[in-house]
């Protein structure tokens, strides 16, 4: 029942908040061409550090390229020229998966 309840809640479908958040999300990530993905930090939890391990090289170094831009941005106190925000696509998961399988082998042991 409770997860249920929390779950219609996180959901942007069934919320108008949660889908302003989302949009709200999105925009911020677009402007550094950022994925929400790339927001875990692998020195913050073990489970993250390992599951970027297991990923294909390109699938990191690709990440790694777009942190480096975002911090280059940052620095210079700039965004993504509007045309490269566009095709952005900040929720296109690529450590989510893996990421469950870690955490779940990490429940079996």
């Amino acid at each position: 029942m409770a997860s249920s309840l929390v779950q219609s809640l996180l959901n942007p479908r069934k919320n108008w908040f949660a889908a302003l958040h989302m949009k709200t999300v999105s925009s911020r990530l677009r402007k550094y061409g950022l994925r929400y993905d790339d927001l875990y930090d692998p020195l913050h939890d073990l489970d993250i550090k390992e599951a970027l391990a297991r990923l294909p090289r390109e699938v990191v170094d690709a990440r790694n390229a777009r942190l480096k831009r975002a911090l280059d941005l940052s620095m210079k106190h700039e965004y993504l020229p509007e045309d490269m925000q566009a095709v952005q696509t900040p929720f296109r998961y690529y450590l989510q998966d893996m990421l469950a399988l870690v955490k779940k082998e990490g429940k079996d042991t």
